[in-house]
């Protein structure tokens, strides 16, 4: 029985992880790797294994790092089952549909250019049909179903609070001589975070292949961060500015819309004009609220009674471009949220070319950016931004909403680890390496815990 770390071993993208047991081969997600224009380059590589020879692939969310290659594996020859919680196989039919459509707008934009030039046309990473024909491969599980996907494999799935159908897995592996369990966290959610339920806890595990994102900090006290977003609210209204809000299209959209009607009148958000620009948070929106029963008690029950929209009389949806285009000839009093969150695409960055110049304008920054990406750039302070071929000065405010995260923080990490019986070996990925590092000595110190933090390639013996 092996593990081998072929992705997010140094970084927060790319999650991809190969499990051997006996004669079979399965994948532990399959994500796209994002950042940089160089590091976004990689996923053109060929995969390190044959895809042919996988027997399965096991998905933890629908986040396109986790989930955002697997076109490329079913087009380069896996035809096994992907084994995933219900909610993030709806979620991913939009989702790596969406990431083919971009791949394709992409190709063509840059074709048109070559074209002029006399170079060779570029291929898109992947296309529409090429994602579709991800789907057929999907088997939707349920939390608390342990499932034999395999004569010497079991799996099964647990709610990870991160996004909708994100999934602990937990992996009950079987040979000739030995018994092993090895339980892949995914994405931690934190507790206490508003729709859905907490992180749930597992007992028993002979080996933890445990994320690290938010390894090195503590976030903010949920009462803090909702009264920082009231006091932005209620400043900016006085200022009569925009605000901008690049939002993760699953998980974080819903989670501030979801806020916005909690304390509409309280935040007076009766002032503004509030826009969801995004096809693809508009769809996962409809998927959030046909899978209520996935959420947490007072979110369930607040959804099942009133819907968001009703809740937010004057929340409009814009899924067409004209509808957005239109959104740039207001100057104040529009709150604008888009994808994609780290503005590394998507239609926030059109948001930023007509707001970002503007010092009235406010910039809300609620998750993770990962270095390279243009969000990283204006949360580090950049003072020009580059959008297509012209340069943008920054003069709007930034502000950083670390209490929003998705992610469990040091803390929360941490507690997680310890309610495994007799402190198993836990293996560090999905972090960048200060973030991997600062976990793993807090880990060593407080927990006893045997920590290993592993090179991309590196196979480990369970």
């Amino acid at each position: 029985m092996e593990l081998q770390i072929l992705g997010a071993a140094n970084e927060v993208t790319g999650s991809c992880h190969l499990l051997k047991v006996g004669e079979y081969r399965i994948l532990l997600d399959c994500g796209l790797i994002q950042g940089s224009r160089q590091e976004e380059a990689r996923n053109s590589a060929p995969f390190p294994f044959d895809p042919k020879t996988l027997d399965a692939v096991i998905l933890s969310h629908a986040h396109i790092d986790h989930s955002g290659r697997l076109p490329l594996l079913v087009k380069q020859g896996f035809r096994g089952d992907i084994y995933t919680h219900k909610a993030t196989a709806d979620l991913c039919r939009i989702m790596l549909r969406d990431a083919a459509y971009l791949n394709e707008k992409d190709a063509r934009l840059e074709n048109r250019k070559r074209e002029r030039k006399g170079l060779k046309r570029v291929e898109p990473l992947y296309t529409v049909q090429e994602a579709e024909a991800v789907f057929a491969h999907f088997q939707p599980l349920d939390y608390a179903e342990r499932v034999e996907i395999l004569p010497r494999v079991a799996v099964r799935l647990s709610d990870a609070g991160h996004i909708l159908g994100s999934a602990i897995v937990e992996l009950w592996l079987h040979s000739d001589k030995q018994d092993r369990k090895l339980v892949f966290s995914g994405d931690l959610g934190r507790s206490g975070m508003p729709v859905l339920e907490d992180p749930a806890m597992i007992k028993h595990a002979d080996m933890v292949l445990m994320e690290s994102t938010y390894g090195d900090r503590l976030h903010r006290r949920w009462e803090d961060t909702l009264a920082e977003m009231a006091s932005l609210l209620q400043a900016v209204t006085a200022k009569q500015g925009n605000i901008l809000i690049p939002a993760f299209s699953v998980g974080r959209t819903q989670e501030i819309l979801y806020l916005f009607a909690k304390y509409y009148d309280e935040w007076g958000l009766s002032r503004w004009h509030i826009f969801l620009d995004s096809p693809m948070a508009i769809e996962a929106t409809e998927v959030y609220a046909r899978n209520c029963e996935l959420f947490d008690d007072e979110s369930s029950q607040l959804w099942r009674e009133h819907r968001i929209t009703p809740m937010l009389p004057n929340l409009r949806f814009t899924p067409t471009p004209e509808e957005s285009m239109r959104i740039n000839q207001i100057h104040s009093g529009a709150i604008i949220i888009a994808g994609s969150g780290m503005c590394n695409g998507g239609r926030i960055r059109h948001h930023l070319k007509h707001n970002a110049w503007r010092r009235d304008c406010h910039i809300l920054i609620s998750g993770f950016q990962a270095r390279g990406t243009l969000g990283r750039a204006l949360v580090d302070g950049a003072k020009h931004i580059r959008l297509w071929g012209e340069t943008i000065r920054v003069a709007a405010q930034v502000h950083t909403i670390g209490g929003l995260s998705a992610h469990a923080d040091q803390a929360g990490l941490s507690h997680w680890y310890a309610q495994f019986e007799h402190r198993p070996p836990v293996v560090l990925v999905h972090g960048e390496p200060t973030a991997k590092a600062a976990l793993a000595a807090h880990l060593r110190h407080s927990l006893s815990a045997p920590v290993h933090l592993p090179t991309y390639g590196e196979t480990l013996c369970l």
